[in-house]
């Protein structure tokens, strides 16, 4: 009887390594020898400022500190009014935010672009809040704020192409059109509250990146979206599901323009404040990675986050990809469109449960249509703010 006690024991113990146990308590090791440990508890953090960089697929951060907003019934500070950012290009001041002078600082989560003020951020969230942000190397980013920003900026207007652009930039880049032109160079430097257009000094740049450092926990890169996505879940103490995505607002091929050799060494000078920047984060960002998950389970993590965004692609996306506006079905999914550049889109499966068909909608959802539901969600009684789509639910209350 003992031999089989003892049997029945090891063989549960075999098993137990092929278990999946979501608690965040305890971890179960897969040698058939090794036991249910007690691992390091933790909460997740529901009191984050997150500050949103341009072209740094930030808009599917927002959509995923949304979504968070929503499993939680948490507090997000949002733009008053009409606007759909929170001041921006105006350095931030509290007051930008809706029902600040009521609410106070009880806001759980900030996550709409911003120009960063950290003694006025502070005035609207906790102590204990949790600061991060995202860059991208400005290689790719330059050529992506071009072609969204064509429109919109003087010195991308007159010039014919990205490269003709960064071949002579100060042939368009007016001092005198400085605040019209701030996506045209160092756009992240002066996301983060500084000066585009500074000297490239060095004890500047040092002193800089050191406030930076002092002001973040955490900076994630946008080249690296997935590790990135895996980082920002142990600092936050999130599950998967938290940090899974559909990528939005993303372009067409057809509107990506090619850099020259020349143009991409160009945008290291041009945009040099930018480029340091970058260089020292991504750095940060792989030291904070072998320091706290270690490159092995790193990897493991994001291959789990891809098969499950593929789970949920196969769930709720008909065309298993992004499509352009034009073949969009559903017109409250339409994704803003901005400059030469096709924001693409998604269509949903037909026929999906209520509660599946919620998940789906609330991972596709532009981040405009977002922030004008969360609004009316929280500020009922406040005019809803006007994109011009139909809504996509019709009652606040089919959540």
């Amino acid at each position: 009887k003992f031999l089989i006690v003892v049997n029945l024991c090891l063989g549960l113990i075999f098993l137990s390594g092929f278990v999946h146990v979501k608690n965040k308590n305890y971890v179960i090791l897969k040698s058939p020898k090794e036991l249910l440990i007690p691992s390091t508890p933790c909460r997740a953090k529901t009191n984050v400022m997150f500050l949103k960089t341009h072209k740094t697929a930030s808009s599917t951060v927002l959509n995923i500190m949304f979504r968070f907003v929503e499993r939680y019934n948490l507090t997000v500070a949002l733009p008053a009014d009409q606007l759909f950012h929170l001041g921006y290009p105006k350095t931030f001041l509290a007051r930008f935010v809706e029902e600040f002078q009521a609410i106070g600082q009880n806001y759980n989560i900030m996550c709409n672009h911003l120009r960063f003020n950290p003694s006025e951020v502070q005035k609207v969230m906790a102590a204990n809040t949790f600061y991060f942000s995202i860059l991208r190397n400005p290689i790719p980013l330059m050529e992506s704020s071009y072609v969204y920003y064509k429109n919109d900026v003087p010195a991308f207007r007159i010039s014919k192409g990205v490269n003709e652009y960064l071949a002579s930039p100060m042939k368009y880049y007016h001092p005198a059109d400085n605040r019209q032109n701030i996506y045209a160079r160092n756009i992240m430097w002066f996301d983060f509250g500084y000066d585009n257009n500074a000297e490239d000094n060095e004890e500047y740049i040092q002193a800089v990146l050191k406030e930076i450092e002092q002001n973040f926990h955490l900076i994630l890169i946008a080249d690296y979206f997935d590790e990135s996505m895996i980082l920002l879940k142990h600092a936050l103490c999130w599950d998967l599901d938290d940090v899974v995505y559909f990528k939005l607002n993303s372009r067409s091929q057809d509107t990506i323009q090619t850099l020259t050799p020349e143009s991409k060494e160009r945008v290291k000078s041009w945009c040099s404040l930018d480029w340091k920047l970058y260089l020292h984060f991504n750095q940060s960002f792989w030291r904070k990675i072998e320091e706290t998950i270690g490159l092995k389970e790193l990897e493991k993590e994001v291959n789990l986050l891809r098969i499950r965004q593929r789970e949920l692609m196969e769930s709720c996306l008909l065309d298993q990809e992004a499509v352009r506006m034009d073949h969009i079905e559903n017109k409250a999914l339409l994704p803003f469109q901005s400059g030469a550049a096709s924001i693409l889109g998604y269509n949903l499966r037909q026929g999906l449960d209520n509660r599946t068909l919620r998940t789906c909608q609330k991972m596709v959802l532009p981040e405009l249509q977002y922030t004008s539901y969360l609004y009316a969600v929280q500020h009922p009684h406040k005019k809803r703010k006007q994109l011009g789509l139909p809504l996509l639910w019709t009652s606040l209350q089919e959540r």
